[in-house]
């Protein structure tokens, strides 16, 4: 990452030059893929043992005539998302940060929001791919239908990684160091999944406590997902909920952001 801004050539474009850094930045992960291993590797795996479970393939009136591979299925995409945004992102950063790439950025011609930028880039990339990879997964191996909503589906996608990614930007704001950085990603990661259902279904959680999740972060998300998959276009409130997030965590993320 130190290198590849100062090789950027005078005659390249500002696109081509962002490019470039993005392209540095993805052989950079691959060298550390924790947080893509996680986003991707655990998901799918958990994926393919719920889905060999014949006792997740009926249906449950207390899930709303859901299996629980369908309750699954919502969650596993939020997993996803929320790995990339807690680890993958925020720990380059706040590392680029500690070994001062960030200060030395400001003498190359890359200006240095460029790296926000790139990495953002990068994880929304791997994101897409993940979240293909998981409905491909779903549907032709285990027999999971269209999604009601596509739109929906889409939107709800969207609207999950602005608040998570927005969530990534201010952890790396204020981690002094990518150790840190990790360790606070992982203090928001389980508490975060608890709500979205992981260990105990939404359905079946206590109505006091599925109040708290529909307005946590991933609690928002997998009750616009699963609406989107199963019944159709989800109702307004997770996405407000969702669109909050994004644009009062970012404010904060820009607010405490630090370049050295």
């Amino acid at each position: 990452m130190g290198s590849a801004p100062g090789s950027l050539l005078p005659a390249q474009t500002p696109r081509q030059a962002f490019w470039k850094m993005v392209q540095s930045e993805a052989k950079l992960a691959r060298r550390q893929p924790v947080g893509p291993a996680l986003g991707l590797g655990m998901p799918v795996v958990l994926l393919v043992i719920f889905g060999s479970l014949p006792a997740f393939h009926k249906h449950y009136a207390k899930l709303g005539g859901l299996t629980f591979f369908n309750v699954y299925l919502p969650i596993l995409l939020a997993l996803v998302l929320a790995a990339l945004a807690l680890w993958s992102l925020p720990t380059p950063l706040a590392s680029y940060r500690e070994q001062g790439i960030l200060r030395r950025l400001s003498t190359t011609p890359a200006p240095p929001p460029w790296v926000l930028g790139a990495q953002l880039a990068l994880n929304a990339w791997q994101a897409v791919i993940a979240l293909a990879v998981l409905m491909a997964v779903g549907i032709a191996a285990f027999g999971v239908e269209a999604p009601k909503s596509i739109i929906g589906l889409i939107l709800m996608l969207l609207v999950s990684m602005a608040a998570l990614f927005a969530l990534g930007l201010l952890i790396a704001a204020i981690a002094p160091t990518g150790q840190a950085a990790g360790a606070i990603g992982s203090a928001i990661f389980f508490p975060m999944m608890f709500f979205a259902g992981l260990w105990v279904p939404r359905n079946e959680m206590p109505a006091a406590l599925r109040g708290v999740s529909d307005f946590t972060p991933l609690g928002a998300s997998v009750q616009g997902l699963q609406s989107s998959l199963f019944n159709g276009f989800p109702s307004v409130q997770p996405l407000l909920v969702l669109l909050a997030y994004a644009i009062v965590v970012a404010v904060l993320a820009l607010r405490f952001f630090r370049w050295e």
